[in-house]
């Protein structure tokens, strides 16, 4: 065995055919949340969350030629019901900020890491399948919801992305990483069939367009609920390793470990800079994914049907990308794969600017550029971090990585959301996200990886 594994208990690595019955079980939670990510944030959700606003601000929701213009109270601030449901993601990712940190400190030093996925994950879901009660201009629960979801949403895959350290090797994990990533778009395409079908031929089975948005809803939690179960039957619990000793009970532990890391992050320049990178590009990856539904119906004027068409689209295309992107990978390194495909997303915005209103082809054609890169950006970046984090604190910085994961992006939906408020259009806001990619491809440009993994005191991968 080699340096940097010794360090590690032999556990962790078990042989090969036990490392792929994890790796399957583990390929589930991909599959299980995609549900939510999809459906409910990607599709459904905002759109939905901002008519209910709407129907309460102007009595009706609001048409790309009769925007709503009258603002909602939202603890005495006033609140564009276009822009609402960006910024209660943003709201979210600023909670999460606070808390995930906290989280994964006590994930790290708590030996039952499978568990506290669950529960997170159950509450999560359990608050997204509450969706269904969402009706009339009751905006007030639908923020609430989608509050609690998020948080619950982004503590959970802060935990899972920990666990890819626990189950698969350094020269594993990117086609690790792509694989989950792709299974996952594989389930949650698969829902949108079903919630598609729905959408479409509600007339047929009697119901009205919100009943079939919401019951899309329910079933967005109830997926991501039942298929939990696999991973937390079958993988394996593990005792945390490096654990630096404190006073007090678990959370006071944990909040003193945290300090401690923080502290000693510093150590680890090539991590925090590949963290900045990150930030940047993810939050304009997250804006376009949490913006496009929006952007399409209210701004283009498209109909819910060719909307969930595009991203349904998108699913299964990024199905290929992600798996193609892990093949690249293995070839030219992680790194120079993420770079290209900032690039491709920096066109991607450009482009989105001058889509016509109410044509579905070009939309359709830019949702397949999208797959293209969505899920290998995504998996890579998550599989090239994994590499740059030190032994026993994979949740704590994972925490950190996950305050800037898909979903809860801060600045981006922040930006977009009032430069919508200030000029009534999505155009302007869409066009800007190209600063994300441009900064974050130039920070990424200067990360060192071969210095960040042994800076971290890991094993250097074959191809990095």
């Amino acid at each position: 065995m080699d340096q940097a594994n010794a360090a590690r208990p032999t556990s962790l690595y078990p042989d090969v055919a036990e490392r792929r019955r994890e790796q399957r079980a583990w390929y589930f939670y991909d599959w299980a949340n995609s549900a939510y990510g999809t459906t409910v944030l990607t599709v459904l959700f905002s759109p939905y969350l901002a008519a209910v606003a709407e129907t309460a601000a102007c009595g009706a929701p609001g048409t790309p030629e009769q925007p709503c213009t009258t603002n909602l109270r939202l603890l005495g601030i006033p609140v564009s019901p276009g822009s609402l449901p960006l910024y209660v993601v943003t709201v979210s990712t600023l909670l999460s900020a606070v808390l995930l940190p906290i989280i994964g400190a006590v994930a790290d030093r708590s030996p039952r890491k499978k568990r506290i996925l669950a529960a997170f994950a159950w509450v999560g879901s359990a608050a997204t399948a509450a969706m269904v009660l969402i009706s009339g201009g009751n905006w007030q629960l639908g923020t609430g919801l989608l509050l609690v979801s998020n948080l619950c949403f982004a503590s959970s895959i802060m935990v899972y992305d920990a666990i890819l350290c626990d189950i698969a090797t350094p020269d594993e994990r990117d086609a690790v990483s792509s694989r989950g990533w792709a299974f996952g778009y594989l389930g949650g395409g698969l829902l949108l069939v079903f919630n598609l079908l729905l959408v479409q031929g509600h007339e047929a089975v009697g119901l009205s367009t919100s009943m079939a948005v919401r019951l899309s809803l329910l079933s967005a939690g109830v997926w991501w609920a039942a298929f939990t179960v696999i991973p937390v039957l079958r993988l394996r619990n593990r005792p945390p390793i490096a654990v630096v000793a404190k006073p007090g009970g678990l959370v006071r532990q944990s909040v003193g470990q945290l300090f401690t890391t923080l502290r000693e992050a510093r150590a680890y320049p090539m991590t925090l800079l590949f963290l900045a990178a990150y930030l940047f590009f993810n939050d304009g990856i997250q804006t376009v994914i949490s913006a496009s539904s929006i952007y399409s119906a209210r701004q283009l004027g498209l109909g819910e049907n060719v909307l969930i068409g595009t991203i349904l689209l998108v699913q299964f295309v990024a199905f290929g990308g992600a798996l193609a992107f892990g093949k690249i990978a293995g070839r030219i390194g992680s790194r120079r794969t993420i770079l290209g495909g900032l690039c491709v997303w920096a066109a991607i915005v450009v482009a989105a600017y001058f889509l016509p209103a109410r044509q579905w082809l070009p939309v359709m054609l830019i949702g397949i550029c999208i797959g293209l890169v969505l899920g290998g950006t995504q998996a890579l970046s998550r599989s090239l971090y994994s590499q740059f984090v030190p032994k026993g604190r994979e949740a704590e910085y994972f925490s950190l990585y996950q305050a800037c994961e898909r979903g809860t992006s801060w600045l981006g939906t922040l930006i977009f959301g009032l430069v919508h408020q200030l000029t009534h259009s999505y155009r302007p806001a869409m066009v800007a996200l190209i600063f994300f990619f441009g900064i974050g491809f130039v920070l990424l440009l200067l990360v060192d990886p071969r210095r960040a993994v042994r800076d971290a005191g890991n094993e250097v991968p074959r191809v990095l």
